[in-house]
Parts: C-alpha cells; structure tokens; sequence
C-alpha cells in the first residue's frame, strides 16, 4: 500500500511539473507572439489582394490553401532551424532580423512606389489575364505562401528572440510552435471574416427582418471596399515601421548603438513635454514615426539595388536550371 501510494505521490509530482511547464510555455508563446504584432498586421493586410478576381465560393477555400501553406512554412521548415539557430549559432538571429527588417522595409517601399508609379503594374495585370481558373488559382497561392515564406520567418525569428535564454530546447519548441499555430490561425481567421464580410452584409441587407440590420448589411457592403484598402494602407505603414525598427534594434545589439538611442532620446524628450495623461502615448508615436522614416530610406535605397543586382542574378540562375 505504502509502495502505491508512493508511486501516487510521484505521478502527482510529475503532473505537477508538466503542468507548470505547460503554463509556461503557453505564457511565453503568448508574450513573445505580441513582439510580432506589427508583422502580423502586414500579413492580414497582404493577404486579401490575393483573391482579388476570384468567385465568392473561392474565397474560403483559397484561403484555407494559403493557412496551410503558412503553417507549414512555420511548423516543418522554420521551427527546425530555429532551433538549429538557438542552439548553435544564437549570435546570428540579430543579423538575421536584421535582414528580414530590410526585407519588410524594401516590401513596403515597393508598394509606396507602385501606389505614386502605377503603371509599374501592367506587366503583373497582363500576367494574371492570361492565366484561367485553376492554374491562376494555383499562381495565386503559390505567390501568396511565398510571401508569406518571408513574414512568418520575421515572425518566428521575432519569437525566437523574445524567448528566455538558457531554458530546455523541448519548452523553446512548444512555445515556438505553439505561437506560430496560434499566429496562422488568428492572422487567417481574421482575413476569412475579412474576405466574406461583404457576402455577410449583402445576405443582412436582403433578408434581415430588422430594418437596422438591414441597414447595417447594407453599409458593410458600401464600406468594405474602403475597410480593404485602409488594411493596405495600414499594413504598408507597419511594415515600414516594424522593418525599420528592427534594423534599428539590431543595431544597437550588434553595437552601433547611435541611431536607437537617438531615436530614445527625441521620443523621451516629447514624451517630457506633455501632459503626464499622453506621454507614453507619444512617446510611443515618435519612436514609430521615426522608425518608420528611416524603414523607408533603407526600402528606397534597396529598390533598385534589387531591380538591378538582385534580379538580373537570380535570373541568371533561372535560366541555367
């Protein structure tokens, strides 16, 4: 009996133990997933142009194509060599965000670009006329979960380096895993409900009974349109921002510690100068607005270093495979 209870006591234990290893690696997954809070903003916002063109009865299920891809992206290829990264070369994640940031600087650049340029989009229009049905469906998600190959490693990258240090490379994997599923789902959630709320207005306004509802249904479809292209716009400005932001931080850990102290500097500075109610509010706009400029200078500078080096080489290489 003795021996029972013993064994008892020790499952007790262990159960214990697991489950504050489970509280903890939900409480980092969920404290490291808002470190990418601007990325994730950018990856909702990109989303949806991707099924611009397609039938209602599409939608979903392209979508779904694309959550796949995401998590796959994130789970069978990023995860592993996060760790590998956390476990052998820890001194190359800042680098690495660091690229990612210019990668998210150089994006949004392009999209400023293309809104004051935009015959620059004529080629991509006459592209996807010529391409039908399935094979653009195929073309679009192929684009979309390359696109997003490049957000979810900032993303997971960005969670890698919100971790604790020095703990079980089995609680890094939980919470890296644990945050990026949580991640792909909410971001691809949010844009399922984005993409059909304007069938769910157009189903109020015809067959609500209350004519508030009615009337609701019929200002989602009005506005939805506006709603996708403030998404845009307000995804363009995070990726600017984060981008720039990283590169910034990276900086400093790497070293070059002016331009992140500067920018602390001004931010305190007109934090200090007004009311105690608004202060970290403001402080919080500077930081991001001058985040945001210098994002945009490295995204202009890299626009035609990619138009000129980067894609001439790479198409050398296409070609000889």
């Amino acid at each position: 009996m003795s021996g029972l209870l013993a064994l008892l006591d020790d499952v007790a234990a262990i159960a214990k133990v697991a489950s504050a290893s489970v509280d903890d690696v939900v409480g980092q997954a969920v404290k490291a997933s808002s470190k990418a809070a601007g990325a994730l903003i950018d990856d909702a916002a990109v989303t949806p142009k991707y099924l611009q063109g397609f039938s209602a009865d599409r939608e979903l299920p392209i979508v779904w194509k694309i959550a796949r891809g995401s998590l796959f992206n994130k789970i069978v290829i990023l995860l592993p060599v996060a760790l590998l990264l956390s476990a052998f070369a820890p001194w190359a994640i800042s680098p690495l965000l660091m690229l990612g940031g210019a990668y998210l600087c150089f994006e949004g650049a392009e999209k400023v670009w293309h809104v004051l340029n935009p015959a620059d989009h004529h080629e991509e229009e006459l592209y996807d006329q010529k391409l039908q049905g399935a094979r653009l469906e195929e073309s679009k998600v192929r684009g979309a979960i390359k696109t997003d190959f490049i957000l979810s490693a900032e993303i997971m990258t960005i969670i890698l380096s919100a971790l604790p240090k020095g703990q079980s490379i089995w609680i890094e994997a939980c919470a890296l895993a644990l945050a990026g599923a949580a991640i792909t789902f909410v971001v691809y959630g949010v844009v399922g409900l984005i993409v059909k709320a304007d069938d769910a207005g157009l189903a109020l306004a015809r067959r609500s009974g209350s004519a508030l509802l009615r009337g609701l249904g019929r200002g989602v479809v009005r506005y939805m349109p506006w709603f996708l292209k403030l998404l845009v716009i307000v995804g363009t400005a995070a990726m600017i921002w984060v981008g720039g932001s990283i590169i910034t931080h990276g900086a400093y850990e790497l070293g070059l510690e002016g331009p992140y102290l500067g920018i602390h500097h001004l931010a305190v500075a007109a934090a200090e100068a007004v009311p105690e109610q608004v202060a970290a509010s403001v402080e919080w706009l500077v930081t991001a607005t001058i985040d945001g400029v210098i994002g945009l200078a490295i995204g202009a500078l890299l626009l035609p270093v990619v138009a000129y080096v980067l894609e001439p080489l790479a198409g050398l290489f296409t070609r000889k495979a």
